[in-house]
């Protein structure tokens, strides 16, 4: 199949109508590595952003790990110029040099993107994710022995952390897109890591180019995802079922099920709600590892607490299960007091010092506050609740009974939890 210009501009308006809807006047971010796939959805997106009334916006993750990576950002800059198209570049300073390179990189990538969203009023961020990366995704879960989830690779369109991030070239493939960038006379930038045979999705490449020897295409594990996402989305329809009579989220934040009722549940329904609420507080866009899931349940049942994905999963003594917020994972998080605070917080009060911000209470600021077992709340709900502060200095804590006047609201409740489900 030959990638021509007309052709392609009306399978790129299809895929955006499977990425929809978007309304007029909105505006979508754009993951701009300078890479040939999302120089391809920037200039397909280009086109026809202009014709359906709808801004961009651009941005550009320096991950500091290679020398040439700074000029491949400021080109990728010199192209959202050319198209008028707003950028930025935001850089990653904090890798450890520790763990999984590029499990870390893609992590930090979704958290500077998402807070780049937020600070700009964006609510839908594009990714230039193709054919081929869907098959080499396939490939790597089942080589982990991923399930229907797993296998039904990337979604595309999906709500999380309050934004919507959507994948408009799912039916692309890498070459077509090269293609058209030649045809349209615009340059793009090779990433040395991807012949790198030390990463996974690397050695997924080269192991689908020796299997389509033997007749297994890109297009045909693409096919099969396309089938496990069938099956993905009546387990989804299930699990919702389920979660409707027995969750609640808390004035904490926290999400609690009825421990007796999820007990009964089958075991993929207990994880993937499990799961849910997990990537929902905690805010990464991937699920736990199955054996992870697994252990945290066990753990529960057996009526002791588990950290998972930056959350803490507590068996309450009121017969709930319990998931908040982890205190580790947002000791060091500061927002400004008119952003939301861990993506899902919104502080309001009289006053509104420059040097202001928010900051989780902590085991300091629960202790100025007197009165905190009056709010009938944990003392771990409230370690993790929002405060504002100015320096070391305790100005209100909400929740915990010190209110001075603020508030804090959750952005997302009950039923964004639930309606989430079924999009996770």
């Amino acid at each position: 199949m030959h990638f021509v210009k007309p052709d392609g501009e009306r399978r790129f308006d299809q895929a955006m109508r499977v990425c929809g809807p978007i309304k007029a006047g909105a505006r979508i971010g754009v993951g701009l590595s300078g890479g040939g796939d999302s120089t391809a959805l920037l200039l397909l997106l280009a086109d026809w952003a202009a014709a359906n009334n709808v801004g961009l916006a651009a941005v550009t993750i320096d991950h500091g790990l290679r020398k040439a990576a700074v000029a491949e950002a400021n080109q990728a800059a010199s192209l959202a110029a050319s198209l008028g198209i707003p950028h930025d570049i935001l850089r990653w300073q904090s890798w450890s040099g520790q763990g999984n390179l590029q499990a870390s990189a893609r992590e930090a990538r979704f958290s500077l993107i998402s807070d780049w969203a937020m600070q700009k009023g964006i609510e839908i961020i594009a990714l230039g994710h193709t054919l081929d990366d869907q098959a080499e995704t396939v490939l790597m879960r089942l080589l982990r022995g991923s399930g229907v989830d797993g296998l039904s690779g990337m979604a595309s369109r999906r709500d999380m952390g309050g934004i919507t991030w959507i994948r408009p070239l799912l039916d692309f493939r890498r070459d077509q897109l090269r293609r058209f960038l030649r045809q349209r006379s615009v340059g793009w930038c090779d990433d040395p890591s991807n012949e790198n045979r030390a990463f996974d999705r690397v050695k997924a490449r080269k192991a689908l180019a020796e299997l389509e020897k033997i007749g297994l295409t890109v297009e045909g594990v693409a096919a099969t995802a396309d089938r496990m996402k069938l099956a993905s989305k009546a387990l989804e329809f299930e699990a919702h079922r389920a979660a409707l009579p027995i969750t609640r989220v808390t004035v904490a934040g926290e999400v609690e099920f009825g421990a007796a009722e999820f007990a009964t549940l089958p075991a993929d329904i207990q994880n993937r709600l499990l799961a849910h609420a997990l990537c929902w507080i905690g805010g990464s866009p991937y699920r736990p590892r199955l054996m992870a899931l697994n252990a945290v349940v066990q753990a529960a049942k057996a009526g002791k607490r588990s950290t998972l994905a930056g959350c803490l999963v507590t068996p309450a003594k009121s017969g709930a299960l319990r998931i908040g917020r982890e205190a580790a994972a947002i000791a060091g998080l500061k927002t400004p007091l008119k952003a939301l605070w861990d993506n899902r917080w919104r502080l309001t009060g009289p006053t509104r010092s420059p040097d202001f911000e928010v900051r989780m209470l902590g085991v300091n600021g629960l202790n100025s506050c007197g009165k905190w077992r009056e709010t009938g709340l944990s003392r771990d709900s409230l370690l993790t609740s929002p405060a504002v502060w100015q320096g070391a200095e305790l100005i209100a804590a909400p929740l915990a009974g010190w209110p001075e006047g603020w508030q804090a609201e959750l952005e997302f409740g009950t039923d964004h939890f639930l309606a989430a489900v079924l999009s996770h």
